[in-house]
Protein backbone atom coordinates (compact mmCIF):
# COMPACT_ATOMS: atom_id res chain seq x y z
CA UNK A 1 0.00 0.00 0.00
CA UNK A 2 1.25 3.14 -1.17
CA UNK A 3 1.04 5.51 2.37
CA UNK A 4 -0.47 8.83 2.91
CA UNK A 5 2.78 11.21 4.23
CA UNK A 6 1.53 13.88 6.85
CA UNK A 7 4.42 15.93 7.87
CA UNK A 8 4.68 18.18 10.57
CA UNK A 9 6.89 21.24 9.12
CA UNK A 10 9.94 22.66 11.50
CA UNK A 11 11.85 20.18 12.57
CA UNK A 12 10.53 17.26 9.83
CA UNK A 13 10.58 19.38 6.35
CA UNK A 14 12.82 22.55 7.45
CA UNK A 15 15.68 22.74 10.17
CA UNK A 16 14.66 25.88 12.06
CA UNK A 17 15.45 25.23 15.80
CA UNK A 18 18.18 28.18 16.15
CA UNK A 19 15.31 30.76 14.80
CA UNK A 20 12.88 29.32 16.76
CA UNK A 21 15.13 29.49 20.25
CA UNK A 22 16.18 33.29 19.65
CA UNK A 23 12.42 34.42 19.20
CA UNK A 24 11.28 31.98 22.29
CA UNK A 25 14.09 32.97 24.50
CA UNK A 26 14.01 36.76 23.07
CA UNK A 27 10.04 36.17 23.74
CA UNK A 28 10.79 35.08 27.70
CA UNK A 29 13.20 37.81 28.34
CA UNK A 30 11.05 40.58 28.15
CA UNK A 31 8.58 39.13 29.93
CA UNK A 32 10.50 38.03 32.74
CA UNK A 33 9.89 34.56 32.16
CA UNK A 34 11.79 31.03 32.83
CA UNK A 35 13.86 30.91 29.26
CA UNK A 36 13.80 27.06 29.21
CA UNK A 37 10.81 26.61 30.07
CA UNK A 38 9.27 28.73 27.29
CA UNK A 39 11.23 27.11 24.89
CA UNK A 40 10.75 23.53 25.94
CA UNK A 41 7.08 24.43 26.31
CA UNK A 42 7.24 25.59 22.69
CA UNK A 43 8.25 22.08 21.14
CA UNK A 44 5.51 21.33 18.16
CA UNK A 45 3.29 23.61 20.32
CA UNK A 46 1.40 26.83 18.09
CA UNK A 47 2.35 30.17 19.75
CA UNK A 48 -0.90 30.90 21.78
CA UNK A 49 -0.89 27.23 23.65
CA UNK A 50 2.92 28.57 24.87
CA UNK A 51 1.64 32.00 25.59
CA UNK A 52 -0.77 30.48 27.97
CA UNK A 53 0.91 27.83 29.34
CA UNK A 54 3.63 29.98 30.33
CA UNK A 55 1.82 33.41 30.71
CA UNK A 56 -1.51 33.18 31.15
CA UNK A 57 -2.06 36.60 32.52
CA UNK A 58 -0.76 38.40 29.47
CA UNK A 59 -2.92 39.14 26.40
CA UNK A 60 -2.71 35.82 24.24
CA UNK A 61 -3.95 37.02 21.10
CA UNK A 62 -1.61 40.29 21.30
CA UNK A 63 1.49 37.78 22.45
CA UNK A 64 0.83 35.64 19.60
CA UNK A 65 0.50 37.86 17.08
CA UNK A 66 3.79 39.30 18.24
CA UNK A 67 5.39 36.06 18.53
CA UNK A 68 4.20 35.15 14.80
CA UNK A 69 5.66 38.57 13.55
CA UNK A 70 9.34 37.89 15.48
CA UNK A 71 9.20 34.20 13.81
CA UNK A 72 8.16 35.79 10.25
CA UNK A 73 11.11 38.12 10.52
CA UNK A 74 13.84 35.72 11.35
CA UNK A 75 14.30 33.66 9.04
CA UNK A 76 18.21 33.47 9.34
CA UNK A 77 20.01 29.98 9.18
CA UNK A 78 16.45 28.21 8.21
CA UNK A 79 17.10 25.19 5.61
CA UNK A 80 15.71 22.02 4.30
CA UNK A 81 16.43 19.05 6.31
CA UNK A 82 17.87 16.63 4.14
CA UNK A 83 15.85 14.53 1.78
CA UNK A 84 12.88 17.15 1.97
CA UNK A 85 12.78 18.53 -1.21
CA UNK A 86 13.12 15.38 -2.96
CA UNK A 87 9.80 13.67 -0.71
CA UNK A 88 8.09 17.07 -1.70
CA UNK A 89 8.59 16.13 -5.02
CA UNK A 90 8.24 12.64 -4.72
CA UNK A 91 5.14 12.46 -3.68
CA UNK A 92 1.73 12.67 -5.32
CA UNK A 93 0.13 15.88 -4.16
CA UNK A 94 -3.18 14.03 -3.44
CA UNK A 95 -0.82 11.58 -0.90
CA UNK A 96 1.02 14.67 0.74
CA UNK A 97 -0.35 17.54 3.12
CA UNK A 98 1.98 19.47 5.84
CA UNK A 99 0.71 19.52 9.49
CA UNK A 100 2.08 22.05 11.59
CA UNK A 101 1.65 24.72 14.57
CA UNK A 102 2.66 27.55 12.19
CA UNK A 103 0.35 30.59 10.99
CA UNK A 104 -0.43 30.52 7.71
CA UNK A 105 2.06 33.02 6.71
CA UNK A 106 4.58 31.89 9.19
CA UNK A 107 4.42 28.44 7.03
CA UNK A 108 4.57 30.41 3.83
CA UNK A 109 7.84 31.86 5.08
CA UNK A 110 9.10 28.62 6.20
CA UNK A 111 8.60 27.08 2.83
CA UNK A 112 10.42 30.01 1.35
CA UNK A 113 13.55 30.58 3.30
CA UNK A 114 14.08 26.69 2.97
CA UNK A 115 13.58 27.13 -1.01
CA UNK A 116 10.89 23.85 -0.99
CA UNK A 117 7.15 24.02 -2.75
CA UNK A 118 4.79 23.83 -0.32
CA UNK A 119 2.08 21.15 -0.64
CA UNK A 120 -1.38 22.00 -1.96
CA UNK A 121 -2.84 21.17 1.68
CA UNK A 122 -0.91 22.51 4.30
CA UNK A 123 -3.18 22.88 7.81
CA UNK A 124 -2.14 26.16 9.98
CA UNK A 125 -2.70 26.74 13.29
CA UNK A 126 -5.67 28.81 12.21
CA UNK A 127 -7.70 26.00 10.49
CA UNK A 128 -7.84 23.62 14.31
CA UNK A 129 -9.16 24.65 17.30
CA UNK A 130 -6.94 22.29 19.23
CA UNK A 131 -3.19 22.04 18.50
CA UNK A 132 -0.91 19.26 19.03
CA UNK A 133 -0.75 17.27 21.28
CA UNK A 134 -4.43 17.24 20.15
CA UNK A 135 -5.40 15.26 16.66
CA UNK A 136 -7.62 17.39 15.24
CA UNK A 137 -4.84 18.81 12.60
CA UNK A 138 -3.87 15.24 11.18
CA UNK A 139 -7.94 14.12 11.24
CA UNK A 140 -8.57 17.28 9.07
CA UNK A 141 -5.03 16.32 7.12
CA UNK A 142 -6.69 13.19 6.33
CA UNK A 143 -9.96 14.32 5.23
CA UNK A 144 -9.02 17.23 2.94
CA UNK A 145 -7.08 14.19 1.15
CA UNK A 146 -9.84 11.99 1.54
CA UNK A 147 -7.93 9.12 3.12
CA UNK A 148 -7.65 6.57 5.88
CA UNK A 149 -5.80 7.40 8.64
CA UNK A 150 -5.44 4.06 9.06
CA UNK A 151 -3.23 4.61 5.82
CA UNK A 152 -1.40 7.73 6.81
CA UNK A 153 1.90 7.88 8.10
CA UNK A 154 3.20 11.01 10.54
CA UNK A 155 6.72 12.61 10.10
CA UNK A 156 6.81 14.42 13.66
CA UNK A 157 10.00 15.31 15.31
CA UNK A 158 8.35 16.26 18.76
CA UNK A 159 6.08 14.46 21.53
CA UNK A 160 3.55 16.78 21.18
CA UNK A 161 3.27 16.20 17.54
CA UNK A 162 4.01 12.05 18.10
CA UNK A 163 1.31 12.25 20.33
CA UNK A 164 -1.09 13.79 18.10
CA UNK A 165 -0.70 11.48 15.28
CA UNK A 166 -1.30 8.41 17.23
CA UNK A 167 -4.48 10.10 18.99
CA UNK A 168 -5.75 10.07 14.90
CA UNK A 169 -5.16 6.34 14.94
CA UNK A 170 -2.20 7.09 12.56
CA UNK A 171 1.42 5.10 11.91
CA UNK A 172 4.37 8.01 13.02
CA UNK A 173 7.98 7.99 11.94
CA UNK A 174 9.89 10.25 14.72
CA UNK A 175 12.53 12.26 12.90
CA UNK A 176 15.73 12.10 15.43
CA UNK A 177 16.45 16.27 14.75
CA UNK A 178 15.42 17.70 17.97
CA UNK A 179 14.89 14.97 20.20
CA UNK A 180 16.25 11.57 20.94
CA UNK A 181 14.06 7.83 20.04
CA UNK A 182 13.98 7.72 23.91
CA UNK A 183 11.56 10.88 23.82
CA UNK A 184 9.41 9.77 20.69
CA UNK A 185 9.59 6.33 22.40
CA UNK A 186 5.62 5.92 21.21
CA UNK A 187 6.47 6.46 17.28
CA UNK A 188 6.56 3.12 15.42
CA UNK A 189 9.64 3.96 13.56
CA UNK A 190 12.90 6.39 13.71
CA UNK A 191 14.48 7.93 10.94
CA UNK A 192 17.61 10.61 11.43
CA UNK A 193 16.39 12.68 8.03
CA UNK A 194 13.99 12.28 5.37
CA UNK A 195 15.88 10.39 3.00
CA UNK A 196 15.04 7.08 3.36
CA UNK A 197 11.37 7.74 4.48
CA UNK A 198 9.43 6.63 1.74
CA UNK A 199 10.57 2.86 2.41
CA UNK A 200 10.16 3.21 6.06
CA UNK A 201 6.99 4.58 5.12
CA UNK A 202 5.86 1.98 2.95
CA UNK A 203 6.57 -0.94 5.45
CA UNK A 204 4.30 0.70 8.38
CA UNK A 205 1.32 0.89 5.97
CA UNK A 206 1.65 -2.60 4.05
Amino acid sequence: MNPVLLCDLDGVLVDSAHAIDRVYRDWARRHGLDEELVVTTAQGRPSRAVVRACAPSLDVDAERSAIDAAHIADQDGVVAIAGAAELLAGTPPERLAVVTSCSTPLARARFLAAGLAQPRVCITEEQVARGKPDPEGYVRAAAALGADPRACVVLEDAPAGVAAGLAAGMRVIGVLTSHIAAELGAAHAFVGDLTGVPVVAAGLVA
